[in-house]
């Protein structure tokens, strides 16, 4: 059996977009979810195998990736999972500061730890996910951009450690359309005016962040490592108006 990648949170906007390409690719896929009849229904369709995970319980993530490696490594993990919580910081309390440090940035780590050897087996590939809020500094931002931050440093830092066998990568995006974000999108008015910020006119879609994910875990991108890619419409740098 082929070495798979192993996608955490893949029944949420992102992951699914990115089971779906990668499956279309042929690339043989592990995936993992908090829902175990959401993950199986996805599985089954995409002919994968799978394994119910919370993230959260760092033996229900060693588990998982212990079915997933069956003896010829892990080709890449993608840790689709996150949160999107926006509020002024006179509103947010210190657990909320831990509990989403240990949603984005704990579960990631305790992904990595679990499945090392294998990753360095398989020569595989690691892609994490941040946030545009990271590198523009937008109020209201304070829990997400301060985890989100500490994915980015851990990108970096594990790039370094497990080179050269393993390659890691962050991509941030800013807003896209998924079930996540519901919230801020299910407003069309709202999102419009969010689209309009961004150079090229529109929100993000899951398949646009799914397809940079897709390239960074393949081949294509053997010599890339430790990098930050912003997957933005342009909002991290550019600006067309003012």
């Amino acid at each position: 059996m082929a070495a798979p990648i192993i996608i955490f949170g893949a029944n949420g906007g992102i992951g699914e977009a990115l089971a779906r390409r990668l499956a279309a690719g042929g690339s043989e896929l592990f995936l993992t979810g908090r829902s175990a009849d959401k993950v199986g229904a996805l599985a089954d369709e995409l002919k994968a195998r799978h394994a119910r995970c919370d993230v959260l319980d760092p033996d229900q993530v060693a588990t998982a990736v212990g079915e997933a490696d069956q003896g010829e490594g892990i080709a890449g993990i993608a840790y689709c999972v996150g949160s999107i919580d926006i509020r002024p910081l006179k509103a947010t309390k210190h657990d909320d500061f831990i509990q989403t440090y240990k949603l984005n940035v704990l579960g990631a780590v305790d992904a990595i730890r679990a499945a090392e050897k294998g990753l360095k087996s398989a020569k595989g590939s690691v892609v994490l996910f941040s946030t545009v809020a990271v590198r523009q500094g937008f109020a209201n931002h304070t829990l997400i951009a301060t985890a989100k931050g500490a994915v980015e440093g851990l990108g970096r830092s594990l790039a370094a450690e497990l080179a050269p066998h393993v390659r890691v990568n962050v991509v941030a995006p800013s807003l896209t359309r998924t079930p996540l974000a519901h919230g801020l999108t299910s407003n069309e008015q709202m999102t419009q005016s969010i689209a309009g910020l961004h150079a090229l006119g529109r929100i993000g879609e899951a398949d646009d962040i799914a397809a940079m994910a897709a390239f960074l875990l393949g081949k294509d991108s053997g010599w890339i490592t430790g990098q930050v890619f912003g997957v933005d419409g342009g909002r991290s740098s550019l600006r067309t108006k003012g």
